[in-house]
């Protein structure tokens, strides 16, 4: 714990608007230990420092990098010449400036779909903060200014450089959380994007239980498969979301929250990745958080708990500052990690509380 807490501290002062230079967090004391000795409570970049610069490009990425992560999440989706690319969405009409440059290439539904273009012509496109498609304003208006957009679309393997090439440079073990988006829909269009990522990280060596990386999935069809099909042997979580949602087909959310859900997950995969609201239901009368079933039962089954997503812009009701959640999470609650679009906010806490 002290070394950790030295190692943050560390990284605090190279914080911020500075961090984006990457000046190497080198020294006497190498973080990859910090994080060997203290893997409970980890910082993942949700789709990088994405409270600060716009959602999964490279300079989100080394943002989040040197503000401190433990790991940084990469969503994936495939072009149409199968080459994974980091993305939130199938879509590419609220981050991308598609329909400027691409007029006629949506489908039937008004949308464009980042399958629909090869690698080539994707990366003609400019990255900005997420929009609304109906109004086009940015769905976080204090964020990056869409009009200062000089971002592009990252592959998965150029992310991957990106990460061990500064963890080569800096002496640090940052690791990866890729997303295996819609496998489905990529079926459907005869791509197989489970197959396709997993081969990366294999290619990479993030393919065994020691690899510092977790490849995660909403489909639980498909976790199952890239566990027993496809021979998967690196750490696995299960996303959890909402039936209201759109469950894939042969998910049930509602079951996999029960004690049964989680004994059969508990079979195939390391942790889970719920929505937050599913782990912790609200604060009690003296100001604890209070646990929900599904967190209970996880804890005893021993998975890793990684809930998404704390946003200091968009806070759960019941947190009336970062603070406050931030130590539900962490010291009521127990939780192994927490997506975060802050992921400095997250590590200074985690600086100052360092038996959280």
């Amino acid at each position: 714990m002290l070394i950790r807490k030295m190692i943050k501290s560390t990284l605090l002062a190279v914080c911020g608007l500075a961090a984006a230079t990457l000046m190497p967090v080198t020294g006497a004391i190498n973080s990859a230990h910090a994080q060997a000795l203290d893997q409970e409570m980890v910082v993942i970049a949700h789709r990088g420092a994405s409270g600060y610069l716009p959602e999964h490009t490279l300079p989100a990425k080394a943002l989040a990098y040197g503000m401190g992560a433990d790991y940084i999440e990469q969503d994936v989706v495939l072009s149409r010449d199968g080459v994974p690319v980091v993305l939130h969405d199938i879509h590419i009409d609220t981050t991308t400036d598609v329909a400027q440059k691409f007029p006629d290439r949506k489908r039937e539904d008004g949308r464009y779909y980042a399958i629909d273009f090869t690698l080539a012509e994707l990366k003609t496109l400019s990255v900005t903060e997420r929009f609304k498609a109906d109004t086009g304003k940015q769905v976080y208006a204090d964020r990056f200014p869409a009009e200062f957009a000089i971002f592009k679309i990252p592959t998965l393997e150029e992310e991957i450089k990106l990460i061990r090439g500064l963890n080569h440079s800096t002496g640090r073990n940052v690791g990866i959380y890729p997303e295996i988006k819609d496998p489905a829909f990529h079926r459907a269009e005869g791509q197989d994007i489970a197959k396709t990522v997993i081969a990366v990280m294999e290619t990479w060596g993030y393919n065994n239980p020691d690899s510092n990386a977790f490849v995660q999935c909403f489909d639980w069809s498909e976790t199952k498969r890239i566990r027993q099909e496809l021979n998967y042997q690196g750490k696995l979580v299960q996303l959890i979301g909402e039936n209201r949602w759109g469950a894939p087909e042969g998910t049930d959310y509602d079951y996999l929250k029960s004690d049964d859900g989680i004994t059969e997950m508990a079979s195939v995969v390391d942790g889970i990745g719920p929505w937050l609201p599913q782990v912790i239901e609200g604060l009690s009368e003296n100001g604890t958080a209070i646990m929900t079933p599904t967190l209970i039962a996880a804890q005893r089954a021993q998975l890793k708990v990684h809930p998404y997503t704390l946003r200091a812009d968009q806070l759960p009701k019941w947190a009336g500052d970062m603070q406050i959640a931030l130590k539900a999470i962490f010291d009521d609650a127990g939780i192994d990690g927490i997506f975060t679009d802050f992921p400095d906010q997250v590590v200074q806490y985690l600086a100052r509380n360092p038996d959280a």
